[in-house]
């Protein structure tokens, strides 16, 4: 016969479940609340300028939001995993600036995306290997990942620039057509989005990935594969760099060593805002790219209400540590509900059957009495 004591059974489950309801309904509301506040933002812009939400205009609100969303997807698995990739602005520079020099010389478009996303593919799988196998922290990789594509970039650029007029009629068709407003490059997001949803939600390697970001050590005990994951997550937002790269060629047809520049930062902003904490374990695909959304669109509020888009990156900031604050705010709420949750389990545990009965003829008691009253 195996006896448990009174600290197993409840006390190990009872606070799991409940700390990661709680932290799924805060996380839930978080998403919904930007997703209030992104379209009080357009309600409120369109009543300043009727012309903001013409074909045309939800067309660029969607164009300019697109490429960070889909960046942000890629780093939203990777932050989720305690880690961050800080070289995604150069990776997308570089593939973009590759499947054009492809284009340039008379290549075929299809190629030229799957080169795109090959290079992506291969920095991220780079990262992944330095991260997962050498033990480095992912800030100092990512960091000196990013100024070796840069400068690998810059040395292979040089003065030259691609232009719309190099690349083929179809290829920069493609980057501004579509459905009516909705353009092809956001559909493709939204497959990607949708996807990569799916997967964290249904499959056990992704849902992994959570419960490596919440508590490495403890994943490795329970025999997750920890670096296989990280490795995975980085190279798929390398390659999801690499897509955007192309994306970004076909969007805007002109790609130069600059291209790129300071775009990391952007992601990890929309990805924080949108609610994947930052610390690992938390928040969803969902939310990053509302987050890339909202801060694409500020940038397109503010010259058609005529303020200076010079206060775009202010209000990004002021954003962000906003988030921040919430996500330490939540934090603390829930270690403190784990930690009453967990008193009161080891108190019942501990209560011996009779002392457990009378608890509830005392309870019985008190309820009677304040119904006769």
């Amino acid at each position: 016969m195996t006896v448990t004591t009174p600290e197993q059974a409840p006390v190990a489950e009872a606070p799991r479940g409940g700390g990661a309801r709680l932290v799924d309904r805060v996380f839930k509301m978080r998403e919904l609340a930007i997703l209030a506040v992104f379209l009080v933002m357009i309600a409120v812009t369109q009543a300043g300028n009727s012309e903001f939400l013409s074909e045309q205009g939800v067309k660029d609100l969607l164009l300019n939001g697109t490429i960070l969303v889909l960046v942000a997807t890629g780093q939203s698995l990777v932050v989720i995993t305690r880690n961050v990739d800080l070289s995604v602005g150069s990776t997308l520079g570089i593939s973009a600036f590759a499947a054009g020099t492809y284009l340039h010389g008379g290549g075929d478009p299809v190629i030229a995306i799957v080169l795109a996303v090959l290079l992506g593919v291969g920095f991220g799988l780079l990262n992944g290997l330095l991260v997962s196998l050498g033990q480095v922290p992912a800030l100092v990789v990512t960091l000196g990942t990013l100024y070796i594509i840069r400068g690998v970039d810059s040395i292979w650029v040089g003065s030259r620039q691609i232009t719309a007029a190099d690349l083929p009629g179809s290829f920069v068709d493609f980057g501004s057509g579509g459905v009516s407003a909705v353009p092809w490059l956001a559909l493709i997001a939204l497959v990607v989005l949708v996807a990569t949803a799916y997967y964290l939600k249904h499959y056990g390697s992704g849902r992994e990935l959570y419960a490596l970001g919440s508590n490495p050590e403890a994943a490795r005990l329970a025999g997750i594969p920890v670096r296989k994951r990280i490795l995975a997550a980085y190279t798929f937002c390398g390659g999801l760099a690499g897509l955007a790269g192309a994306m970004y060629l076909a969007r805007f047809g002109n790609v130069d060593s600059s291209t790129g520049n300071g775009y990391e930062l952007t992601v990890v902003s929309a990805v924080v805002v949108g609610g994947v904490v930052f610390t690992g374990g938390s928040g969803s695909v969902y939310g990053a790219a509302l987050g890339a959304l909202l801060l694409t669109s500020i940038n397109s509020v503010l010259p058609a209400l005529g303020v200076s888009s010079v206060w775009g990156l202010a209000i990004n900031g002021v954003l962000l540590l906003l988030a921040i604050a919430v996500d330490r705010i939540v934090a603390v709420r829930v270690a403190s509900a784990l930690k009453r949750k967990s008193a009161a389990a080891r108190t019942a545990a501990a209560q011996t059957p009779v002392q457990a009965a009378q608890s509830s003829a005392r309870t019985t008691v008190r309820k009677g009495d304040a119904h006769d009253a």
